[in-house]
């Protein structure tokens, strides 16, 4: 509908003409627990103003059925008023009131108002969510950022259910009427909000368990609430105290650093299920992933990961909630933002101390991919309209953003940074900015001319790779130093960079060589394609060179020929886990970049993984080696080298302390690399209790996945799935048993996967994001090969059918990478030809950032062919 493709254009004449006096919002959601309800009732009174009366403009609404429109008292017929997702309001007044009454859609892809019934009990759950543009699902509005306003939710729904918005909740007011299943029915009429964007209102209604606690902080009290389905209330209670614990200390921490009291009044954090985000920020009203509060044992990076997630949504109170982006084009002064403040947070005011560490390890390589891919952009991105913005809500945005913040940080100095912050909030508080607002008050405080850093931050893409290059003198010595800087040939901009350079060598001991300890370290600004260091000339080579010790710059790093020796056969006994984190993260780009071979990659892992303390390399770093025994590996000698990942994975796990994360890590990743006769009865040995490993609970998530593993392998049919989902009647049963069926090599259990994955679009989002994730499995490539061309096929229509999410789930993770050959890549070329130019931008991104990883998997399959010692 190209209606719902709202420009940036149209956004900016529509802002200056109109301002948002109020939006009241009154839901009709009585009749959700009905079975087979489609639809609610949807009334929105919206007051504003007009600097040009006897002009024109249009409200936006989606999906709806509009049963009356009133402007300014007189009736507008719906027929011709209503086109296209939008209503035309005319011959507007400098004070105006329009009334819409509509009865809008429930969704099953968590865009909108997502309608869920609970398997375990029946219990109904419905909760919204907006971001970029789908409050125009639920009421009718002005759907861009810059026109905030006061919003006013009056909700009817069940009597026994909770209802919370964005306000404080109300007590509910009996109505006297029943609903279709003679429930009572109440109304909450919450109190207005403070100004805010139409995208970070909220509802959520449903049968939830809720829990209340209190911050008592410096500024006032506020009430903490916590809310789950019922079928999860146990794990929110076992979790409570750390959840509480994290948010009080991201309360205290926030509002210190940033200088401005928590705006909203009230902090709800409510757990929700099939939802497509970790998170969203509604003000006041935070929605998380209920995975988040999960049933079986988790490592710490689990954990961590929540912190963060918790503490990101926190960060955006101020960042984006009080100070909001004028238009999408800034989204990065959210998401990079609150990613930047989140791992600031965690690492300085929670027991997460080490959460840069992780950082690094983890979140970071999903910003340094991203950044490789042909859709790379700037962080601040030139998002001309809303579909140019889906497309461009990826970890450019959220990863690479922290991680450049992070540097500038570093560039201009913490106090004078948060000196800018601070009055960025009270000078902005409640409205909106743009990128020179924030540019201005950061200049005024550090002293720093920004603008040049800016330019080349966040108005370029593409990574540069910092290498060493240096002469020895006899005595060992550094004879000259310098830093070389590259840039990838499409996006040659070479940067500023504060980068440290550590040294590391063995610690003496008693018994041969200790650890390896930093024993000195420079810290330079690196600027040009050759940065040359004289105050390293005359020290020791070092047995490891560490360029971007402390990780302040986001650059690829290249280790030097000693320095590669040492990680290889001592990376473990480094004593600094960011230190490792870094090497780690450098021999990792070098395999993607077809510089070191996936066997050598794979041969560092299984020989110092067991050693790793920190919980994301830990967790991280076998799903790496795992992608280059099935991807970067050469063809010709991949099952041996699958065959030492699988045995290498064994021993890991007889090795581990019992109960540590390493063996859970270990278990999971042993199940999903098991193809031996051997491997293969292990799994069922855990399954059955036949084999057991001191400290490893078979819980139910590792029941399914040694189950999904078996189905991979043909050990595991319908029936037995079914066996195993009958103990399981949840919605993560459900959920893990369409991976598992997806997982089988038959060409029934792929030809029902594809059809759940891409031609149903009644399959709701989580089943089918589970489908797609189990869809392409290694040594089922034979079986596979007919899914390249209709993979081409079915691009065209998916983004229509489907919608943007599930089109986007659907598109990026079903694409043919397991079948990376020639062969798929001239398919992939041959259809690029054909078709580019006819097809959805967002659909076509996908494919291009998947033919563009075919590409690097067959370069990096190359080098391992040729790797020193390859017969």
């Amino acid at each position: 509908m190209p209606g719902t493709n709202l420009t940036r254009d149209e956004a900016t004449t529509r802002a200056a003409l109109v301002d948002v006096t109020s939006s009241v919002i009154d839901l009709d959601l009585s009749e959700a627990t009905t079975d087979g309800v489609e639809t609610f009732g949807s009334t929105t009174t919206l007051t504003f103003t007009c600097r040009q009366p006897g002009s024109a403009t249009f409200a936006d609404l989606v999906d709806a059925t509009v049963h009356e429109i009133t402007l300014n008292g007189a009736p507008l017929d719906p027929a011709t008023a209503y086109a296209d997702s939008r209503i035309a309001l005319p011959d507007l007044q400098a004070e105006n009131v329009l009334v819409v009454k509509a009865d809008c859609r429930y969704s099953n892809s968590g865009e909108g108002l997502h309608h869920f019934v609970d398997p375990a009990d029946g219990r109904v759950y419905l909760y919204s969510q907006f971001e970029v543009p789908d409050a125009r699902r639920v009421y009718t509005t002005f759907e861009q950022p810059d026109l905030k306003a006061p919003f006013t939710f009056n909700v009817t729904a069940p009597a026994h259910w909770k209802v919370v918005s964005n306000a404080t909740t109300p007590e509910p007011v009996p109505t006297g009427a029943t609903n279709g299943r003679g429930e009572e029915v109440a109304v909450w009429n919450f109190p207005a909000t403070k100004p805010m964007s139409t995208y970070i209102t909220a509802v959520v209604a449903g049968e939830y368990y809720e829990v209340q606690d209190v911050y008592e902080g410096a500024h006032g009290t506020i009430p903490l609430g916590h809310y789950c389905r019922q079928s999860l209330k146990d794990y929110l209670e076992r979790d409570r105290a750390e959840i509480v614990t994290l948010t009080k200390q991201g309360f205290a921490f926030f509002e210190d650093a940033f200088g401005y009291p928590y705006p909203f009044g009230k902090y709800d954090q409510l757990y929700v299920p099939e939802y497509n985000m970790g998170a969203m920020e509604n003000a006041g009203a935070v929605t998380l992933r209920d995975e988040y509060l999960p049933r079986s044992r988790q490592p710490r990076s689990f954990y961590e990961f929540r912190a963060s997630v918790i503490l990101h949504e926190m960060a955006h109170m101020w960042f984006g909630d009080l100070v909001t982006m004028k238009w999408w084009d800034d989204l990065w002064l959210n998401e990079s933002f609150a990613e930047w403040a989140c791992y600031h947070a965690e690492a300085l005011a929670t027991s997460y101390d080490d959460a840069w560490t992780g950082f690094t390890n983890a979140r970071k390589q999903t910003g340094y991919r991203a950044d490789s891919l042909p859709s790379t952009h700037p962080i601040a991105a030139d998002n001309v309209d809303l579909h140019a913005v889906e497309v461009n809500f990826d970890m450019i945005t959220y990863a690479k953003g922290a991680a450049v913040l992070k540097q500038l940080v570093a560039w201009v100095g913490l106090d004078p940074f948060l000196a800018g912050l601070k009055q960025y909030f009270h000078d902005h508080a409640f409205g909106n900015t743009e990128f020179a607002d924030l540019l201005t008050a950061l200049e005024k405080a550090s002293g720093r001319e920004l603008s040049g850093w800016a330019q080349e931050w966040l108005q370029t893409a593409g990574t540069n790779t910092l290498s060493p290059a240096f002469e020895l003198a006899e005595d060992g010595s550094y004879a000259s130093f310098a830093i070389n800087q590259a840039a990838p040939a499409e996006h040659p901009t070479l940067r500023r960079h504060r980068v440290g350079i550590g040294f590391y060598n063995s610690e003496p001991s008693g018994s041969g060589e200790g650890r390896l300890v930093r024993t000195d370290y420079v810290e330079v600004d690196v600027e040009g394609a050759r940065t040359e260091l004289p105050e390293l000339v005359g020290k020791a080579q070092p047995e490891l060179l560490l360029i971007n010790d402390q990780d302040l710059a986001f650059a690829k790093i290249r280790l030097d020929e000693r320095s590669r020796e040492t990680a290889r056969a001592r990376l473990s006994d480094l004593d600094d886990s960011l230190a490792r984190a870094l090497v780690w993260s450098a021999a990792w780009d070098m395999t993607r970049d077809a510089e070191l071979s996936a066997t050598d990659f794979v041969e560092l892992v299984l020989g110092n993984i067991g050693q790793e303390t920190d919980a994301w390399g830990v967790s991280r770093i076998p799903v790496y080696a795992a992608q280059a025994v099935n991807l970067y590996s050469d063809p010709a000698r991949r099952p041996e080298l699958a065959a030492r990942w699988e045995q290498g994975l064994r021993a890991l796990l007889a090795a581990a302390d019992p109960g540590t994360d390493h063996q859970l890590t270990f278990a999971r990743t042993y199940a999903a690399a098991a193809t031996s006769e051997a491997a293969v009865a292990e799994l069922e040995g855990l399954l059955d209790g036949s084999l057991a490993f001191e400290g490893l609970a078979v819980d139910q998530d590792l029941r399914w996945t040694l189950l999904t593993a078996l189905a991979r392998v043909g050990r595991a049919d319908d029936a037995r799935i079914d066996e195993e989902l009958a103990g399981d009647n949840t919605i993560s049963g459900q959920e893990k048993s369409a991976a598992a069926r997806a997982a089988q090599p038959t060409a029934e259990a792929k030809e029902r996967a594809w059809t759940q994955a891409l031609l149903d679009p009644s399959v709701p989002n989580e089943t089918q994001r589970s489908v797609v994730l189990a869809f392409w499995q290694p040594g089922q490539e034979e079986l596979l090969t007919p899914y390249v061309e209709r993979y081409l096929g079915e691009v065209a229509g998916t983004w229509e059918r489907l919608g943007s999410h599930k089109a986007s789930v659907a598109l990026e993770f079903i694409f043919p990478r397991l079948l990376a050959t020639p062969a798929t890549l001239d398919a992939v070329d041959a259809w690029l030809e054909a078709h580019a130019d006819a097809v959805n931008p967002g659909a076509l991104r996908y494919v291009r950032e998947g033919r563009a990883d075919v590409a690097r998997a067959l370069a990096a399959q190359a080098r391992d062919a040729h790797r020193p010692g390859a017969s």
